[in-house]
């Protein structure tokens, strides 16, 4: 049994080691800013190298690191860059995914799978290697979080986006199954549905007052989302707070999927 903690240490990050993928821009940009803030060393990793050492700069603990997590050969050198200088992995972010094509019929066979190459094997792949490396000691154990979308729980229609729904759905799936896996050994599994957010991915649908607006019709909240409103989520998954929640999709859409 583990020992009840003030509150403001729940959240605390200080020494852990965080691995984050996609973090060149939008919400993973956002999400090593604020993992690195509650004090945890992070390594940032994404393919554009100048984004990555411009948000360095804003923070000494974050560490820019080129990665293409298509390739299996990168994804290696990622886990084993974080491990050579702390020696450890506390937190892994799942987060760089490929949009792919948003009508069925425009995407070929090969494509698709490129689309669940990274968003889903990809993923796959860093768990393992993050599960398989040293951690810190504390209540939480080490946490894995995927970053999935609301996509992968309900219909993106009229959008589309055949393969990566169904890269965030298995991205669900493999949640809950490595949760299961798991969990004897402290490591804890679990998945991030974000709704619809404004980020560089989502310009051309804010950007559209038609498409804009059919957000807010069908949003309970009436509006899409800042990427701050996910701090409060990630810092949870990421930290002692969720000490007890594995295997779990925690969904911040603004009433998106309640409808």
């Amino acid at each position: 049994m583990s020992a009840p903690r003030s509150a403001g240490d729940l959240f605390s990050l200080e020494g852990r080691t965080a691995i984050v993928t996609g973090a060149s821009s939008g919400l993973g940009a956002r999400f090593a800013t604020v993992l690195a803030q509650a004090g945890a060393t992070v390594f940032a990793a994404a393919r554009r190298i100048d984004r990555l050492k411009e948000l360095a700069d804003s923070d000494a603990r974050i560490h820019p690191v080129a990665c293409d997590v298509a390739l299996e050969a990168d994804r290696t050198r990622l886990t084993e860059t974080a491990l050579s200088t702390t020696g450890r992995i506390d937190i892994l972010v799942n987060n760089a995914a490929s949009s792919g094509e948003t009508r069925a019929e425009d995407e070929s066979p090969d494509a698709f799978t490129d689309v669940l190459g990274v968003n889903l094997t990809a993923p796959f792949h860093l768990a393992r290697l993050a599960a398989e490396a040293p951690s810190s000691v504390s209540p939480g154990g080490r946490s894995i979080i995927n970053v999935s979308s609301i996509l992968g729980l309900v219909s993106a229609a009229p959008l589309g986006g055949a393969s990566y729904s169904a890269s965030k759905a298995g991205l669900i799936g493999l949640t809950r199954e490595l949760a299961g896996q798991w969990g004897r050994s402290g490591t804890r599994v679990n998945a991030l549905a974000p709704g619809w957010f404004r980020t560089e991915m989502t310009a051309d649908l804010f950007g559209d007052e038609r498409s804009s607006r059919w957000v807010e019709r069908n949003t309970l909240l009436h509006r899409g989302g800042d990427s701050h409103e996910l701090d409060g989520a990630l810092l949870f998954l990421a930290s002692d707070a969720s000490s007890y929640c594995t295997g779990q999709v925690l969904t911040v859409d603004g009433g998106w999927t309640a409808r």
